[in-house]
């Protein structure tokens, strides 16, 4: 693949925790803005290069970093509906204030394939022992230019604090529909199998009819589809599971379809980019049917990611030191039967990087963060690409810009770095998400100075060009 090397000019920095980068024209307006929202809770735009305040919901949030400096929790998700021009419609998912709990379980979790009782353990006493709350809900801006709250669409009940998603709000340009793309529930390895449990929300793409049974209110707080109201249930369907925390969900126009691009988080040996056209969602409301008649329901052409019995294209993984080498690993399949059983049902990332890779030209990666497509002239060797970003470079103090695209033979595809010409010394800059214009001719990276959530100031946007 061609090398390619790109600019990052500079849009705003000492601003919060930047997890959010989306674009939207206002109400009134005739420019397109961009949006920034941050992980504590603040939403900003760019308005004739002034930074100004959209939305401020931090008392909404609840505390970052109560339990040491990195934090998976707060404002996940930003989404604006297509007409929000005219409806003022937009879409939030954030943890919510007040509501931690102790956790699903206590300390870290390591499968034992030597001890089956690790290998079928199973979330009980979910009320009581959990981490906290998300909700995804809906929000309108007033003809005084204030947004409101107007209904919530979901509350759920997190099992850990980590795997909740980011950028994790997007609305679907094939079919109108708002896309929550979802996390394993958290820990390490999903221990309780929530990605692969039909009735599970967690380890899921979702998608939601957000113009149908519009004036719902829902107040429940679940774990599991057939725990959601009725009203609720009809308007979601389930897009994909074998999820293990998702970075978003690109769509490119390609002739008169859409190519889907999602990115999953890996484990501890690779990060996986997956691309997609055709699909079969399944209503929730036939997945809670079938739970009921004790049936399995009919999945042909419905998106399965393997996990937790796959991490990319790799059987899931235990990695261990060898007593008898310290330069050698031993890595032991985790879960074998579910490995077996997801096998012939996943499909293949279109591309996967590694957490250790001695060929010459890659990187040892840390954790995919953003993947967007990029349709624009401006930087013409990515021009029909997906670009991605990881966190961190392995033994660097700067995340990682790469890229990959889709093969006509529909075969996977190798990726290349994308060189920036920005230089930070010594300052750490963790890439933490990727966003785009509306027409994806523009891509904008977001960075964090630290990943200790309570170093405030420490962010930073930028607009990646030619």
């Amino acid at each position: 693949m061609k090398k390619v090397k790109v600019s990052l000019r500079l849009i705003v920095s000492k601003i919060n925790l930047p997890t959010v980068l989306k674009t939207a024209i206002l109400p009134g307006d005739s420019m397109e803005r961009l949006f920034i929202a941050t992980q504590v809770g603040e939403i900003f735009y760019i308005g004739n290069g002034v930074i100004r305040t959209f939305l401020d919901i931090r008392p909404r949030i609840l505390k970052l970093g109560a339990s040491g400096g990195y934090d998976e929790r707060g404002l996940l998700g930003l989404a604006f509906h297509p007409e929000f021009y005219y409806n003022g419609l937009f879409y939030l998912h954030y943890s919510v204030a007040g509501t931690q709990g102790p956790g699903a379980l206590a300390g870290g979790f390591i499968p034992n394939p030597c001890n089956t009782s690790t290998l079928q353990l199973r979330w009980t006493n979910r009320e009581t022992q959990f981490d906290h709350i998300d909700t995804v809900e809906e929000w309108i801006l007033q003809s005084n230019g204030q947004p409101q709250k107007r209904r919530t669409i979901l509350n759920v009940r997190r099992p850990f604090m980590n795997h909740n998603g980011i950028n994790s709000l997007n609305f679907s340009p094939e079919t109108g529909k708002l896309v929550l793309t979802n996390g394993d529930g958290g820990s390490a390895y999903d221990p309780f199998n929530l990605s692969q449990d039909n009735l599970e929300v967690a380890g899921k793409i979702i998608e939601i009819d957000v113009g149908k049974n519009s004036s719902f209110n829902n107040s429940a707080v679940v774990t599991r589809f057939n725990e959601i109201p009725q009203p609720i249930q009809e308007t979601l369907s389930v897009m994909a599971k074998g999820v293990r925390n998702m970075v978003g969900i690109s769509f490119q126009r390609y002739y008169n379809q859409y190519l889907k691009y999602v990115g999953n988080v890996g484990q501890d040996l690779a990060e996986s980019i997956f691309s997609f056209v055709q699909y079969k969602s399944i209503p929730v409301t036939k997945l809670v049917q079938a739970s009921l008649m004790n049936s399995e329901p009919e999945e042909e052409g419905f998106i399965n990611f393997g996990w937790r019995g796959w991490e990319g294209s790799i059987p899931t993984s235990i990695i261990r030191s060898c007593s008898e080498n310290p330069a050698l690993n031993e890595k032991t399949m985790a879960y074998y039967n579910e490995t077996v059983k997801t096998s012939p049902l996943r499909i293949q990332p279109l591309t996967s990087y590694f957490h250790q890779d001695p060929r010459p030209g890659k990187f040892e990666g840390t954790a995919l963060t953003g993947v967007q497509s990029y349709m624009g002239s401006g930087i013409p060797d990515l021009s029909g690409s997906v670009v991605f970003t990881d966190l961190l470079r392995s033994g660097k103090t700067q995340g990682v810009l790469a890229y990959t695209s889709v093969r006509t033979d529909g075969k996977s595809n190798d990726f290349s770095v994308i060189e920036t010409d920005y230089q930070l010394g010594s300052q750490s800059a963790y890439y933490v998400c990727l966003g785009t214009n509306l027409n994806q001719t523009q891509l904008y990276l977001g960075v964090f100075g630290s990943m200790n959530v309570t170093d405030y100031n420490q962010g930073t946007v930028f607009e990646i060009g030619p």
